[in-house]
């Protein structure tokens, strides 16, 4: 790299200055906070692990975007952490082993290799909360909300829509129809780029299905929309309990979050396969219309934590605080909050300025033949009649 170039980042990679920097900083506390009234637990991972670790049971697609460095101390491979759910997940299987629900928070910078999209930073920092050791719709329904609560906290701007799936779905139908593994993987690979077109010729060419389980393969992309979606999924599973079992839990999810969020409209994708490695029943994402990504999303991982040693349930969601910091309403901190003092010891300067900084009030004390206050100051302290006092600049 040619000296002159030394200051350039690496693409993807961003940083934050002022005053963003601040007020990213301000929004993680206010959202953590948040997670704290919820009775969420605050955790800091590593930034960096046995390779081992990190990628235990998650999908290949997390491997690809883990960032792979060699421990001089004991030669063994480490992983830069791209996603902290795995962390979260060791620490409540092996460290904390709690007995019950646990629920566990974080916000911390990871690594991508890759970015998720044209416009993605490869160095999100990751904000999530899960909750462990409890299986059914109660779970489901509270890391929902506290995530849609925290698009409220941050100020998101505009309608939010819930993406609701449910990855048992398309486990039960390969299940069902007998799909040989590669079959598996060319339909689920259909599925995700919503090639209907390529899908009909696909399952128009295995002979050993039925005319019924055609139907099911055929239909599954389209099973998309409003409610109407799944009146649609209950004809057409119409026979196995299983199936609508599924179906019914979507319904009765949605449902119970309306009810606290009677403002966000829900939409259903029965062939939603996000994270199908690891992901274990629901699956969802909030969306705006204003960004073209996911604002946040998660699901259930009933089976992140058996490699640990202790399979436990879990549901939960992560979102990037850049993001949706961008994306917020709320304005940044104003420099002009400021308040200059001036330079030297002087009698009594010194105690005023820590009074001041003790109630809050940000203070500046100007150095030894600095002369370019610029206009980022809203008063000056100033010694008036034996006492320091606050004038307007």
């Amino acid at each position: 790299m040619a000296l002159a170039d030394r200051w350039l980042l690496p693409d993807g990679i961003m940083e934050l200055l002022p005053p963003q920097a601040r007020q990213v900083e301000l929004m993680r506390r206010k959202v953590l906070d948040l997670y704290h009234r919820w009775g969420y637990e605050l955790v800091m991972p590593p930034i960096a692990e046995h390779l081992e670790s990190l990628l235990t049971g998650v999908g290949h697609d997390l491997d690809l975007n883990t960032f792979k460095v060699t421990d001089r101390l004991s030669g063994h491979t480490l992983g830069v952490r791209a996603d902290m759910t795995p962390q979260v997940a060791r620490i409540d299987a092996h460290r904390l082993r709690t007995e019950g629900p646990s629920r566990l928070c974080y916000c911390g910078s990871v690594l991508h290799t890759h970015a998720a999209n044209m416009l993605a930073s490869r160095n999100p920092l990751q904000l999530g909360a899960e909750l462990y050791g409890h299986a059914g719709p109660d779970s489901d329904v509270e890391v929902i909300a506290l995530m849609l609560a925290t698009l409220d906290e941050v100020g998101v701007q505009g309608s939010i829509s819930l993406d609701l799936g449910h990855v048992g779905v398309f486990s039960r139908l390969m299940e069902l129809c007998g799909l040989e593994a590669q079959q598996q993987a060319d339909y689920q690979d259909m599925l995700q780029r919503k090639a209907l077109p390529e899908i009909d010729r696909f399952i128009g060419g295995l002979e050993v299905l039925s005319d019924t389980q055609r139907s099911w393969l055929c239909e599954l992309p389209r099973l998309n929309g409003g409610a109407q979606t799944l009146a649609r999924a209950r004809t057409l599973f119409a026979g196995d309990d299983a199936l609508l079992a599924a179906v019914d839990y979507l319904s009765d999810l949605a449902q119970r979050v309306a009810a606290r969020f009677p403002s966000v409209d829900a939409y259903f994708d029965l062939s939603e396969l996000r994270g199908y490695h690891y992901h274990t029943g629901i699956v969802f994402a909030a969306y705006t219309p204003s960004f073209g990504q996911a604002l946040a999303k998660g699901g259930r991982y009933d089976n992140i934590g058996r490699d640990f040693g202790r399979a436990r349930p879990a549901t939960g969601f992560s979102a990037d605080l850049k993001t949706l910091m961008d994306l917020s309403g709320q304005l940044v901190e104003q420099a002009d909050d400021v308040v200059l003092a001036p330079a030297g010891e002087a009698e009594g300067l010194q105690a005023a300025i820590a009074e001041l900084r003790k109630s809050g009030t940000r203070v500046v004390q100007q150095l030894e033949g600095e002369t370019n206050c610029g206009g980022r100051y809203r008063q000056q302290l100033v010694h008036e009649g034996g006492d320091w006092v606050l004038t307007d600049l």
